[in-house]
């Protein structure tokens, strides 16, 4: 009795606090938060046993082995939870707008959640790019973090623009390719034929992802200028700025994706 009486208590602990509405954006982001600890402490074991070249790994190269660890597991999780909300869900479909009000306005728990996850997984990798500085990453990691997570945390906390945020969030479909790229590069097979094959899945998954996906998102600001026009003077701006300044940067990323993948084919002939 004593042992259903501490269950019941928990329960009610999780369904009246931790994922009641008012709660949900702040446990999730803290719940990002502990998931990227558990992520990394995971890869750190399995690379130690099962993986013969990580032991020989200087200390910072593992640090970074075990954080790209944990930007592959939440670009897995974000990216679906991206397509579904974007491409599948129909909670900013037009036809809800009789009855659920205008699509920049919209939320539900579960979209909720996925953006308090992202955020939490921005919080604790910028702390570690600034722990390791700069050998995690440098000035434009920063800029590309603070930016997407300052868009996704307002998104959250407002619940405006969440359609847009998780637009811009599919763009994580291309980091499990670029981590692939670094651990082939680290266990010496850049000259293999799954480093060539990885290097086209990288240029297909950032032209459409990062390039094609955000003409779609521009349109779809065009098409719905009318709603996006009712948003706060603040989400108003970065509806337009955290898009174009990652366009920007994605085109430039994308220059050198082509050109490192040109360098690899002509090796090939």
């Amino acid at each position: 009795m004593e042992i259903k009486s501490y269950q019941n208590q928990a329960e009610d602990l999780v369904k009246h606090y931790l994922l009641a509405d008012p709660f949900l954006p702040y446990t999730s982001v803290l719940a990002g938060i502990f998931l990227c600890k558990m992520v990394y402490d995971l890869t750190e074991s399995f690379s130690s046993i099962h993986i013969k070249s990580y032991s020989a790994l200087t200390k910072i190269k593992r640090i970074e082995w075990n954080n790209r660890g944990i930007s592959t597991v939440h670009a897995i999780f974000i990216s679906f939870m991206a397509l579904y909300f974007v491409f599948f869900a129909d909670l900013f479909s037009d036809q809800r707008m009789l009855h659920q009000g205008l699509m920049v306005f919209r939320s539900s728990p579960l979209s909720n959640f996925g953006l308090g996850i992202s955020i939490g997984y921005f919080i604790a990798d910028l702390a570690m790019i600034f722990w390791y500085f700069p050998s995690l990453g440098g000035s434009e990691y920063i800029f590309h973090h603070c930016l997407s997570g300052i868009g996704v945390a307002y998104s959250l906390f407002t619940g405006e623009a969440q359609l847009y945020t998780y637009m811009v969030l599919i763009s994580e479909l291309t980091t499990p390719e670029i981590n692939l790229r670094w651990y082939l590069d680290i266990a010496g097979l850049k000259r293999s034929k799954a480093y060539l094959i990885n290097g086209v899945a990288i240029f297909l998954a950032w032209l459409i992802a990062r390039i094609l996906l955000f003409i779609y998102m521009f349109y779809h600001v065009y098409i719905h200028y009318d709603q996006v026009v009712q948003m706060h003077t603040f989400g108003y701006l970065l509806v337009f700025v955290v898009p174009i300044s990652l366009s920007i940067m994605n085109l430039m990323w994308f220059g050198k994706i082509v050109k490192g993948l040109k360098k690899t084919l002509k090796k090939k002939q």
